[in-house]
């Protein structure tokens, strides 16, 4: 007769089975994975905030008027951070529906912070208004001044 004490330790693992690892481990797992989600959300935000921020040339429609022949005059006032780089901006004129009917690409040239430009848009029919798609200074090179 054996007491209990005297009990080997072998046929109790076989019997249970061996112990498990501390929950403490899954718990630290988690706020790892909960951490680096964080981190990871912290950087596409920047990243966003970076490219999406606010621009660093800006145009506003000042004027529109309707000319002869299925055109449009629009003038703009270019507002940008670099007085010393050119840049270009996009401006669109649009038919009754409110359909795109006519796009043109305009060189604002280096020069003031506040500058005003002036062009006529042909249109594919008769325009009724006209604005301002945006402005960049990547500008092409076909656009570009020799």
């Amino acid at each position: 007769m054996t007491t209990e004490g005297d009990a080997d330790p072998a046929p109790l693992a076989e019997r249970y089975g061996t112990p498990r690892r501390p929950r403490s481990s899954r718990r630290g797992r988690g706020w790892l994975f909960g951490g680096i989600a964080v981190v990871v959300s912290c950087a596409i935000a920047w990243i966003a905030y970076v490219n999406l921020g606010q621009t660093s040339i800006d145009a506003e429609r000042v004027a529109f008027e309707e000319r002869p022949g299925n055109a449009m005059q629009i003038t703009i006032n270019v507002t940008r951070d670099d007085p010393d780089r050119p840049g270009v901006c996009i401006v669109r004129v649009r038919d009754r529906a409110g359909a795109e009917s006519g796009r043109k690409e305009v060189l604002v040239p280096a020069g003031a912070g506040h500058s005003r430009v002036s062009t006529v848009v042909k249109s594919i029919g008769r325009p009724v208004t006209a604005d301002v798609y945006g402005c960049s200074y990547s500008i092409p090179r076909y656009l570009s001044t020799p």
